[in-house]
């Protein structure tokens, strides 16, 4: 009865005998149980409301949105976001901080986030007794019990300081690989919706991939699938850095060098105001210098989607995150470039339509998912 709840605007005995095959007598008891319990409101009776039909009016109810609230937070290397939305995941409100997170240890990591939920929570008028539950992006591996491993600089520790237990008060708490949660997103509302094998490749700072196959996250005995660190050691791609880092590093060497064409886009920036997005941007724009690195970056990119693809043989790969705004002359070269000697048909290549917030928006879709399975068992532990 609850999951038809969540995925009905309004509904009456009717409905739920039709799409469960329940008894009107257990239709209605489970209707008025659920109300009694505060996740189920009665909505005024179609004459009330107008729509009169002849007979006894039927009873009519819906999701109590209102009942609790969910929490999505993107707890990236620089900055952490934080969406608090109600039960069909409508945004109330959110909040966002930058760090230097590795000038900090694990306890100021926790209390940054900690800090961003509440201010999140402060701002949508609720409370942390409010939230049934809550989804952390991470740029870690993460274990299923929301842990990550040792890393050889302690990074993953310190973007993971134990957030699972720092956020127990609350009633359902995932921890997930940053990427593994923009995969969620992209399959939930983004570029992979309907798709059951498909990669979401992440082009922040660094790369990482959250990967679906048979309509399944797959994770890992340390929550490692999906990791990049590989790529240092396969020919023509060389690291694991995002594709802006890749642009921007190559923009500066080709300054520092002067190779640039002379009055060119990129020629007059110094090289430390490069980044990727001013790259990419000059090449959307036409500059001959910044298509050549679109170009170069293009065909990295080709090698990386053809390794995924014939490790994982996705459909689809995703480039996701908030570079993806700008990779449409990166993703063209790629296409272009991907080799057709792999035997597996090559992966669909695509942008991903979520930008900046695909962590986050994820992260909520991750907490609706805990939430519709696990809400009935939060509340009556709570009534026990």
């Amino acid at each position: 009865m609850l999951d038809h709840a969540w995925g009905a605007r309004e509904f009456t005995a009717s409905d739920v005998m039709a799409a469960t095959g329940l008894t009107r007598s257990t239709a209605i008891e489970a209707m008025d149980t659920l109300a009694e319990m505060g996740l189920l409101e009665e909505l005024p009776n179609a004459r009330l409301a107008g729509d009169y039909r002849k007979g006894r009016p039927a009873r009519r109810f819906a999701l109590h949105a209102d009942a609790a609230v969910l929490l999505g937070v993107d707890a990236g290397h620089t900055h952490i976001t934080a969406t608090v939305t109600d039960l069909r995941s409508h945004s109330l409100a959110s909040h966002r901080t930058t760090h230097q997170i590795d000038a900090e240890g694990p306890d100021d990591r926790r209390r940054a986030v900690l800090g961003t939920v509440d201010e999140a929570l402060r701002r949508a008028g609720r409370s942390r007794g409010d939230v049934l539950a809550i989804a952390v992006g991470v740029p870690a591996p993460v274990d299923a019990t929301g842990r990550s491993p040792r890393h050889p600089d302690g990074f993953w520790e310190r973007m993971n300081p134990d957030l699972a237990e720092a956020l127990a008060w609350a009633p359902l708490v995932r921890i997930d690989n940053d990427a593994s949660l923009a995969a969620v997103a992209e399959g939930a509302v983004g570029a992979a919706a309907g798709c059951a094998d498909y990669v979401t490749l992440l082009a922040g700072d660094r790369l990482g991939a959250g990967v679906v196959v048979d309509g399944r996250l797959l994770r890992g005995a340390h929550g490692g699938v999906g990791e990049m660190v590989a790529f240092d050691h396969v020919e023509g791609v060389g690291s694991a850095y995002g594709l802006g880092a890749m642009a921007a590093t190559w923009a500066r060497a080709a300054v520092a060098e002067g190779r640039l064409t002379p009055g060119g886009a990129l020629a007059g920036l110094a090289a430390d105001d490069l980044d990727g997005r001013r790259v990419l941007e000059a090449a959307a724009a036409g500059d001959p210098d910044a298509q050549a690195i679109a170009e170069r970056v293009g065909a990295v990119l080709a090698r990386i989607v053809s390794v995924l693809g014939s490790m994982f043989d996705p459909r689809r790969v995703v480039v996701s995150g908030a570079i993806a705004a700008g990779v449409a002359d990166v993703v063209d070269a790629a296409r272009l470039a991907l080799p057709t000697d792999l035997h597996l048909p090559a992966p669909e290549l695509v942008i991903s339509p979520l930008g900046a917030d695909v962590v986050v928006t994820g992260a909520v879709s991750a907490a609706a998912d805990a939430a519709r399975t696990a809400a009935l068992d939060v509340w009556a532990t709570r009534q026990a």
